[in-house]
């Protein structure tokens, strides 16, 4: 493996983790404080993981292109945050099958996550395209 390639992907992971860990405790937090009577369909740590882990795989996968000395990472990225919505749309069919009285609060619970992870994906793959 490419030990520049490493290196950003060990960085990436790190802050990645901590993101997510961040996010989760204010998200919990305010779950638990303001809508702890609620009962949710989809937990929010499932939540978490599934954005977890579709921000590592797209980034770890714009990366190694990258360290292969691919020249289209705009398209690659597109077409992985298409397959990312996808993916998205298949997590959340429980939600829209299943009959529940609090689908807006699931729905909201989803997609602020999923905006905060992506804006922190495009973050971090456009500060190391700076770099090269």
């Amino acid at each position: 493996m490419n030990q520049e390639f490493l290196q950003r992907e060990s960085r990436f992971l790190l802050t990645l983790v901590l993101f997510t860990v961040l996010l989760f405790g204010i998200h919990y937090y305010i779950l638990f404080h303001f809508a702890s009577q609620l009962v949710l369909t989809l937990p929010l740590y499932t939540i978490y993981a599934f954005h977890f882990i579709t921000v590592l795989l797209i980034y770890t996968f714009v990366n190694y292109k990258i360290s292969k000395g691919t020249k289209e990472i705009f398209t690659l990225f597109m077409v992985c945050t298409l397959l990312k919505m996808v993916l998205a749309i298949v997590f959340l069919l429980p939600l829209f099958l299943k009959p529940t009285e609090n689908k807006t609060v699931e729905a909201v619970n989803f997609f602020i996550p999923y905006f905060l992870f992506l804006a922190f994906e495009i973050v971090s793959i456009t500060s190391f395209l700076k770099k090269k």
